[in-house]
Parts: C-alpha cells; structure tokens; sequence
C-alpha cells in the first residue's frame, strides 16, 4: 500500500480512526471508462474538505480509500456525516451515484514514524470493510464518545455484536442514520453475528486435533515441505475464518 509523507502533526494518544472506499469501484470504473479519473479526482479533493474542516488529517490513501486520524471522535463522526451529504448532493459524471462506505474505531494506537500501528488500526479497517456504500459504521468505543453531541437528523442503530476477520473480540457495531440518506442495508459483511449470550472474547483459534501434537514432528519437518504449509495455511484460514474450526 502507498504510503503518503506523515504530517508531523499526526494526533497522539487516544484517536479515532476513519477508513473510507467506494462501494464497487472497479464495476464503476467499467461502466463510465476514462469519466472515473474525473470521479476519483472530484472524490478525493471533496473528502479532503471535510477532512480538514473538521482536524482530520490524512494518514494513508490508496485510489478510491483514505484513512484518516481525528483528535476527537466527536470531529471524525462530524466529517463522516459531512462527507456522505455533500458525495449526495455533488453532480458527478455521467450521472452516477458514488456511494461510499466508512468505519470509525477510536483507540490508544503507537504512533512512528510511517504513521501508526496497533490492532485499533486493524479494527477500524475491518469495520469500514464489513459495510456498504453510504453507510457509516462505529464501533463500540467511538459510538458512547458521540451520543450526547450528534448533528440535529443524526442518530445511532445498534447493529448487534460480530465477528471480525482475524479479531479475537468481537465488536458492537452501531451505525448512524442520517436523516435524507439511505439508511436501510444488507446485514453486515461479518464472519457472523453473535446472539447477545455470546461471550465477550472468544478465545484462542483451535487447531484440528493432529496439529494440536506439534512434538510428534521435529523442527524440520516443514523445511523443504511446501505442500504441508500449504495445508497449514488452509487450515489457518479456516480457523480465522470460522469455517469446520472450533473457536
């Protein structure tokens, strides 16, 4: 991934992140052809607005994503409402509708020099990921840090708790609903949603019973073995996945 020059002024401490993309770009791209370099353009230079309106400033970009830190996550919701009204209200070429998708997690991440690290940078990725366009997702640390000072026509849904790719704890996920826009989407693109007696954190992967026994293979037994890590790997996958693993 594009790494961008980071700004000195990178917010430290406790931020929120924000993570943005354009629900299917590339079938986009397909339907208006070289129009989408001006789609993307006219994108980029209105989400930057909002951006810095509200001390937003811009960590990573890739095409059509951005990810963001804001000092407060009041700032970072502000944007995220800004941005989805003014994408509604742009006229863009050819008449197409750009419909974006948003996740926001605030956390303690380390900050260094290419920016920051730390599960919370995971976490608000994979938020923004199990979206749709034109909806914007909070998770369970960033929802309680907004309630009391939503935008008038702006509130919150409780979307239940569930499980992220390669996240050990589950996550409430809240979304906003902003009056004039969409509000109503498919479920969520989760691995799955827990019932509410689900416990907090699920706990280490378990691997199938014959991996379990790592002493029965000595140390380079995988050396030269591309087949059984071959296999490893799908089996990993499987586990992270939830898919005929026990967790």
């Amino acid at each position: 991934m594009k790494t961008t020059q980071i700004d000195e002024r990178l917010p430290e401490g406790t931020v929120t992140f924000l993570f943005t993309d354009i629900e299917g770009s590339t079938k986009l791209l397909k339907q208006i052809g070289d129009a989408y370099a001006v789609v993307l353009s006219q994108q980029r230079e209105l989400l930057r607005e909002c951006f810095k309106k509200w001390n937003g400033q811009e960590v990573d970009t890739q095409g059509d994503s951005f990810f963001v830190s804001f000092p407060r996550a009041t700032q970072a919701v502000s944007a995220a409402v800004e941005i989805l009204r003014t994408l509604h209200d742009h006229n863009w070429p050819d008449g197409v509708n750009v419909r974006l998708r948003m996740g926001l997690h605030t956390g303690e991440p380390l900050t260094w020099t290419e920016g920051y690290v730390g599960i919370d940078v995971h976490r608000a990725a994979r938020i923004a990921h199990v979206g749709h366009g034109g909806q914007v997702l909070l998770s369970a640390t960033t929802t309680p840090l907004v309630l009391d000072d939503l935008h008038e026509g702006v509130s919150t849904l409780d979307l239940g708790r569930h499980r992220l790719k390669d996240l050990r704890r589950p996550e409430r996920i809240h979304q906003l609903v902003i009056e004039g826009l969409l509000s109503e989407f498919p479920p969520l693109k989760s691995l799955e949603t827990l019932p509410p007696e689900a416990p907090l954190d699920l706990g280490p992967v378990k691997l199938p019973a014959f991996l379990d026994d790592m002493e029965e293979f000595p140390a380079p037994v995988f050396v030269g073995r591309d087949r059984e890590l071959e296999l490893l790997d799908g089996f990993l996958d499987q586990a992270l996945e939830g898919r005929g693993q026990v967790v």
